[in-house]
């Protein structure tokens, strides 16, 4: 694989006791897969920044401070960069990629390279895996997966596989792609989540990128706010109004907020997210 500048450095003690992780220090699966899924289920994923007007920093004193040291959370350029450095620290190589979100999309060029996710090579292992612990949906990976095509992956109840997608330009297109219940999603069940080239980008590259979906007019996580909070028995999501539990059986319930103390009190108990200053969850 491409070698790629490391831009962050990151103490891993401290992040290591915010995940719960009491587990070896050491770069091989066991510890990918452990860290993977345990800082998805303890680290919630939030835009409460952008809805006030701010743009998450990206330095690495600022998220250690925001999601290590803090009962907040992030977006995918926070959770992944300090995900990234941490497995640095620890020994993984880590190449970091753009990709474009497709759910929903047409042609997979309408979209913007506005997701960062990750290529992590274990020692010893010849095949790289594509990790990632930012894609705030219900449809996110807990665990890494090989980057191999022609395999389905399975991790409590989720179910994923890599495909190649037609492609103009000189780099193969990967595709992750994510199961949905009985089959609603298409054909087959199978949905694409978003696209990715594997071209090295520097953080340099997710800065501007960062800056767009933190800033820009157009982008939904300025519009309201989207909180995620998964546990081993079910996966909670507020966007906008509307709060919506999904457990591990397949029951579903949603209701909507009417009060804005009530949402309060909600992201800060259930969510383990202090609001900071200045947001109206239901403005």
């Amino acid at each position: 694989m491409p070698e790629t500048e490391r831009t962050t450095t990151f103490d891993p003690d401290a992040y290591l006791k915010r995940i719960g992780w009491d587990g070896e220090h050491r770069a091989d699966p066991a510890t990918l897969r452990g860290l993977h899924t345990a800082h998805a289920r303890t680290i919630p994923f939030e835009n409460l920044d952008p809805v006030r007007g701010v743009v998450p920093s990206l330095a690495p004193d600022d998220i250690t401070a925001k999601l290590v040291h803090s009962r907040r959370g992030g977006y995918c350029y926070e959770h992944n960069t300090l995900f990234a450095g941490v497995l640095e620290t620890l020994g993984f190589r880590v190449t970091r990629l753009a990709a474009r979100v497709v759910v929903g999309a047409d042609r997979f060029e309408s979209r913007p390279r506005t997701h960062m996710t990750l290529l992590v090579e274990v020692p010893g292992d010849p095949r790289p895996h594509l990790a990632d612990v930012g894609y705030g949906t219900i449809r996110a990976l807990l665990e890494p997966v090989p980057l191999v095509t022609g395999a389905e992956f399975h991790a409590e109840g989720r179910r994923h596989r890599l495909v190649h997608a037609p492609d103009a330009g000189p780099l193969e297109t990967w595709v992750l792609e994510a199961h949905g219940p009985d089959g609603a999603d298409g054909a087959d069940g199978w949905e694409a989540q978003y696209a990715f080239t594997l071209e090295p980008y520097a953080q340099s590259d997710f800065e501007v990128a960062n800056w767009y979906v933190g800033a820009h007019p157009r982008s939904p996580f300025r519009r309201r706010p989207y909180l995620q909070n998964l546990t081993p028995d079910r996966h909670l999501l507020l966007d906008g109004h509307r709060l919506t539990e999904t457990h591990t059986d397949g029951t579903v319930t949603t209701r909507e907020l009417t009060d804005e103390r009530d949402a309060r009190r909600l992201v800060e108990e259930r969510f383990e997210i202090d609001v900071p200053d200045g947001v109206l969850l239901l403005g």
